[in-house]
């Protein structure tokens, strides 16, 4: 499995392009799974539906099944937040994982940073960062990409992975 994370300061862009790579890495017969991390309290699921009183009534899991997909629910009622390599080890195979956030986890990462960002690059203080997607001319010593050029990016990624 091929782990290629997206990370960048809040509003820079981030979903816009792993949505844009997923679709391209897709589009080309790929599998793709994706992870996103999020800093707020996550609730996929909302008060009065079954699913919800379930969970509500203590079920660490709780499946979600349908005709057309299933959804897993973890309650971690106090535990930690699991690891990025626990819930890599959770999602069925693929060819390629597109992973948004975690930005301080070691797995190679494409960095987005607009230029009307008020925040500093993460590239400056983050070695895992393999490439940045700018809308500007990056100082970033390895390669750039333009942010709205997710066929380019993918190109980059396929020819980077492990054989």
């Amino acid at each position: 499995m091929n782990v290629i994370g997206i990370v960048g300061w809040k509003n820079c862009g981030k979903t816009t392009l792993a949505s844009a790579l997923i679709r391209e890495l897709s589009s080309r017969g790929l599998t793709v799974n994706s992870i996103k991390h999020a800093h707020h309290s996550v609730d996929v699921d909302q008060p009065g539906t079954d699913s919800y009183r379930h969970r509500d009534a203590g079920a660490q899991e709780v499946i979600l099944a349908g005709g057309q997909r299933f959804a897993i629910m973890h309650e971690l009622r106090g535990t930690e937040e699991p690891t990025l390599e626990e819930l890599l080890a959770r999602l069925g195979p693929c060819d390629w994982v597109v992973v948004e956030g975690f930005k301080a986890q070691a797995h190679a990462k494409i960095e987005v940073h607009r230029q009307e960002c008020p925040r500093e690059p993460l590239h400056r203080t983050d070695a895992s960062i393999i490439a940045v997607a700018t809308d500007y001319a990056s100082d970033f010593a390895g390669p750039g990409f333009d942010l709205n050029n997710a066929r380019e990016l993918a190109d980059f990624i396929l020819s980077t992975a492990a054989p």
